[in-house]
Parts: structure tokens; C-alpha cells; sequence
């Protein structure tokens, strides 16, 4: 699996010591995941940026008024994740913008 680990780093820059966070990194989708309390919030994929999971209805809100699109899995689009180019995540404050929606919507779910 290739990732950018320096994306990846940045990442878990942004994460911090969340003591209240269960903080678990895998390896899926191509690339290196990130979950919270054992819910997927952000992958790193290739050298392509990230995948996001934000839910179906913010997914299709932010498709439509930020650089993110929606994320496609072989034939299927997948409801509730959007992809972020790497060209959109140059600057820290961006992507800590896109690392705290996943990290919330994946807070919002039960722990697994």
C-alpha cells in the first residue's frame, strides 16, 4: 500500500492527544486509516489527498460548495465520504478543517 507519509504525519499532528479519542491507525482502502472510538474518520490514499467520512447529508452539501468530491469505490459512490485532493490540502489549516469534520462525524457514532 502506498501513502504520503508525510500527509499521513500531518494528520496525526492534527489529532493530537485527544484523551478522550480511541486513536487506531489501519491500513485499508489503499492507504492508511485513521478511526476514532473505532469508526473510520480519515484516510490517507496513493498521493492523491484523502478520503473523509462526514455523513450522506453533509457529503452532499460540502460536494457541492467546497473542492472535495464525492468518493467512488470501483463503480459505486459511496454515500457519506467525499475525497479531498492533495492540490486542496496545502495549507494546515485546511486540512484540519477536512480531519475535524471526519473526526466529528465519526465521534457522533457509537464506539465499536
Amino acid at each position: 500500500m502506498v501513502y504520503d507519509p508525510v500527509l499521513a504525519d500531518e494528520i496525526r499532528s492534527v489529532l493530537g492527544d485527544d484523551p478522550e479519542l480511541t486513536l487506531t491507525e489501519r491500513r485499508m482502502f489503499g492507504g492508511l486509516s485513521f478511526l476514532i472510538n473505532g469508526n473510520l474518520a480519515v484516510a490517507v490514499h496513493g498521493s492523491d489527498g484523502i478520503l473523509v467520512r462526514v455523513g450522506a447529508d453533509a457529503a452532499e452539501e460540502l460536494a457541492g460548495t467546497t473542492a472535495a468530491t464525492r468518493a467512488v469505490m470501483g463503480a459505486r459512490v459511496m454515500k457519506g465520504w467525499l475525497e479531498v485532493g492533495a492540490e486542496h490540502l496545502g495549507v494546515e489549516s485546511e486540512l484540519s478543517v477536512w480531519v475535524r469534520r471526519g473526526v466529528d462525524y465519526a465521534r457522533s457514532l457509537p464506539p465499536k
